[in-house]
C-alpha cells in the first residue's frame, strides 16, 4: 500500500500536525476503532467556543453498517464514489440557539469549525485522516437523522487511514497526487 502524505511545505515554521494535515479521498480498507473516534471526539469537545457553549453534534457511522449506508446517501454524487472506501463517515452539525437562554448563537458554525479542526490534528496525529466536504444534502441529512430545526448539518466528513491513489478513478487520483498548494498568508492578512 501506498502511504501518500503531503506535507505542506511551509516558509515559517509551522507544527509537524500542520503541515501533515490534508484531505485524503483514497483510503486503506482498515477499520478505526470505537476507541480512536471516541479519542478524535473527545478532542473536538476541548476546542474554543463561544460562553463555552460548544454548540456541536456528531453524528458518526463505521462502514460496513447501516448507519454509514444512511450517511454515505446524503453525499452528492461526486463525493459518493471515493468514500465507499472510508472508514467512518460523520456529519458535523451546529446548534444555533444557546442552550441557556435560547438566543441565537452568531458563532454556532465557527465553533464548529474550531471543533472540527482540533479533532482533525488529534486524528492526524494518529495518522487517521479526515476529509471534510460541503457536497452534501442538507435537507437529506436533516430527514435522515430527524434534526430539529435549530441544527444545522455544515458539513460531512470521511475518515480513515491513507490509502492508494491508484484503487481511484482518473480525476480523484489526479487532485490526490499533486502538490498541495494555499495562498499567501499575506493575501489574506493585514498588519495595521
Amino acid at each position: 500500500m501506498n502511504k501518500h502524505i503531503k506535507t505542506a511545505e511551509t516558509e515559517f515554521s509551522v507544527l509537524n500536525l500542520i503541515q501533515k494535515r490534508w484531505s485524503p479521498r483514497a483510503f486503506a480498507n482498515k477499520p478505526v476503532s470505537e476507541t480512536d473516534m471516541h479519542t478524535i471526539l473527545e478532542a473536538g469537545s476541548w476546542a474554543a467556543s463561544s460562553s463555552n457553549e460548544q454548540p456541536w453534534k456528531y453524528v458518526y457511522a463505521m462502514k460496513g453498517t447501516p448507519g454509514f449506508e444512511v450517511l454515505w446517501n446524503c453525499l452528492m454524487e461526486g463525493n459518493q464514489g471515493w468514500t465507499q472506501q472510508a472508514a467512518v463517515l460523520m456529519v458535523a452539525i451546529a446548534r444555533k440557539k444557546f442552550i441557556r437562554n435560547g438566543r441565537d448563537n452568531v458563532h454556532a458554525e465557527h465553533d464548529l469549525g474550531m471543533s472540527n479542526a482540533t479533532m482533525f490534528l488529534q486524528a492526524v496525529s494518529m495518522d487517521i485522516y479526515p476529509h471534510p466536504m460541503g457536497g452534501f444534502f442538507p435537507d437529506k441529512v436533516r430527514e435522515a437523522l430527524s434534526l430539529p430545526d435549530d441544527e444545522k448539518p455544515v458539513c460531512m466528513i470521511a475518515w480513515g487511514y491513507l490509502g492508494d491513489p491508484e484503487t481511484l478513478d482518473e480525476k480523484n487520483k489526479q487532485s490526490e497526487v499533486q502538490p498541495r498548494s494555499r495562498r499567501h498568508f499575506s493575501e489574506f492578512s493585514q498588519k495595521i
